[in-house]
C-alpha cells in the first residue's frame, strides 16, 4: 500500500484541526453541563456542532485548500459527515456508558488529577473523539473534498 506524502500531510493537519475542535467541543460540553445543567447527550449535541462548524472552515482553509466556490454546498456535505459523526459519536458514548455504567457521570465517579476531579464521561468522550475522527477524516477526504484530493 502506498501511502502519499500528501495524505500524510492532510491526515496531520486534519487531525491538528480536530484537537483545536476539540478543545472547541470539550469547552461547550463543559459549559453545558457544569454551568446549563444540560443533559450529557444534548450538550454532546450542541458542542460536537459547534466544533464541527469549527472544523469545517479550519479543513476548508489550511487542510484542504479548498477552491470550491460552492461553499454552502460543500459546508453541507461536511455537516453532512459530521452529522454522521454525530451519531456515531452519541452512539459510542451510549453504548460505553452502558457497557461501563460505573463509569458514566451520572453515577460520578471520576478521578483525582492534580486539583481536577475529573468525570468519566469526559475521558468516554474522548474516546469517542479518536473513533469519530477516523470516520470524519476519511468520509471528507473521500466525499466532502474528493476535487481537492485528485492531482
Amino acid at each position: 500500500m502506498n501511502i502519499s506524502r500528501d495524505f500524510v500531510r492532510k491526515f496531520v493537519r486534519f487531525a491538528i484541526v480536530g484537537a483545536s475542535g476539540a478543545v472547541v467541543d470539550y469547552g461547550f460540553l463543559i459549559l453545558f453541563i457544569e454551568v446549563c445543567h444540560m443533559p450529557e447527550l444534548v450538550a454532546n449535541a450542541l458542542s460536537f456542532t459547534l466544533a464541527a462548524s469549527w472544523n469545517y472552515l479550519l479543513n476548508r482553509i489550511w487542510t484542504f485548500g479548498s477552491k470550491n466556490r460552492r461553499v454552502g454546498q460543500e459546508y453541507v456535505k461536511f455537516f453532512i459527515v459530521s452529522l454522521i459523526g454525530l451519531g456515531i459519536s452519541t452512539l459510542t458514548l451510549y453504548l460505553l456508558q452502558t457497557l461501563f455504567p460505573a463509569w458514566s457521570n451520572a453515577s460520578g465517579n471520576g478521578f483525582q488529577l492534580a486539583a481536577l476531579f475529573i468525570k468519566f464521561f469526559y475521558i468516554l468522550k474522548l474516546i469517542s473523539i479518536g473513533i469519530t475522527m477516523l470516520w470524519n477524516f476519511f468520509a471528507n477526504y473521500l466525499y466532502t473534498f474528493r476535487k481537492t484530493n485528485k492531482h
